[in-house]
């Protein structure tokens, strides 16, 4: 449930329609949860946005591990249950430990960090955290991902922001069967 109604192609105005189209093929169908759901209210902004994720989500230079830890702890940052629920399996599967999973779901001290890790979770807490970037967190995060990463990382905390801020605005509440505790919030 959300607080408007799923979005169909006959509630569209008709400079909307052709994006909704175009949309709706890449995916093979409307989504009725979850943030494309949410950004087929404006078609064009979903099929722009969705194809930065799928690339941020699959293509870039970041490991699977690391790319799961950046939208994990965007989620958390956001408090945004959608996204933790969607990514905490994901991220065990791509290999960050329980520990470090719970550790950041339940807002404890991040422990025994890998050096990639602790870069990515030292620079997401300041570019999230106080909207700065201090030369010591840029240069940790340099050394393990070099520029393409960072921007490759930047664009990932960025992008699932803005999915965060639209599924959080929108109160999307989570799909059934939902395995992972609870992100208290």
């Amino acid at each position: 449930m959300t607080r408007t109604p799923a979005v169909n192609r006959e509630s569209l105005p008709e400079d909307q329609k052709i994006a909704y189209d175009a949309f709706v093929k890449q995916w093979g169908e409307a989504p009725t949860t979850g943030p494309a759901s949410v950004m087929l209210n404006a078609p064009e902004v979903a099929l722009r946005g969705s194809e930065l994720a799928r690339f941020l989500r699959t293509d870039p230079s970041l490991s699977p591990r690391i790319r799961e830890l950046a939208m994990l702890f965007t989620a958390r940052a956001r408090d945004c249950v959608f996204i933790w629920n969607a990514h905490a399996p994901a991220g065990r599967a791509a290999g960050l430990s329980d520990a470090l999973i719970d550790s950041l779901r339940d807002k404890e001290a991040l422990r025994d960090l890998s050096a990639d890790e602790a870069a990515v979770v030292n620079y997401a807490q300041e570019l999230l955290g106080g909207n700065r970037m201090s030369q010591a967190a840029f240069d940790a995060a340099l050394a393990q991902f070099g520029p393409r990463g960072l921007v490759e990382l930047n664009s990932l905390i960025g992008c699932y922001t803005m999915l965060a801020l639209n599924l959080i605005s929108f109160d999307v509440q989570l799909p059934d069967g939902v395995t992972e505790k609870p992100l208290p919030i």
